[in-house]
């Protein structure tokens, strides 16, 4: 593993462990060349995916930029890291299980709002604003009102 300090190739593992969900191993490295201690995460990737935009263009998934996503969404609600990686580890695991390894964008937006309507309501509008791209606030009022008296949620 390079170091992201000084970008030595030779770097060490001085502890491993399973995190705290059993869905990654965490270990703490040692660089001999400029002696900083960092940590990684090992996962495992059941295939590789591929995310199909709306423009036609297809990038490789990012887990990281899903996690962000949700990230964004609950920021500064009351709901604890650890289940906001167990709702990140959970659409992951969807999305593998799948089947298919090109997935359109559409589909991991839907699956996102799906598990943040069931964890936060706040975070789930906020997505939806981003993800629906709301341009005034009588979108806002649709979508609130919407939710308020159990109606379908409309998807573009």
């Amino acid at each position: 593993m390079r170091c992201p300090f000084c970008g030595n190739d030779d770097t060490q593992v001085k502890d491993s462990r399973p995190t705290e969900d059993n869905t990654a191993i965490r270990r703490r490295r040692f660089c001999p060349a400029c002696g900083a201690r960092f940590t990684t995460f090992e996962r495992v990737q059941l295939r590789e995916l591929t995310v199909m935009k709306k423009t036609g263009k297809r990038v490789p998934f990012d887990r990281d930029k899903l996690a962000r996503s949700i990230q964004i969404a609950l920021r500064k609600r009351p709901i604890d890291p650890e289940r906001i990686e167990r709702l990140t580890t959970g659409i992951v695991r969807r999305l593998e299980s799948m089947g298919e390894s090109e997935i359109p964008s559409d589909v991991i937006g839907e699956m996102v709002m799906d598990a943040l309507a069931n964890v936060d309501q706040v975070a789930y509008v906020r997505f939806a604003s981003v993800y629906k791209n709301f341009r005034e606030a009588k979108d806002f009022e649709n979508f609130v009102e919407n939710i308020q008296t159990g109606g379908d949620i409309e998807r573009d």
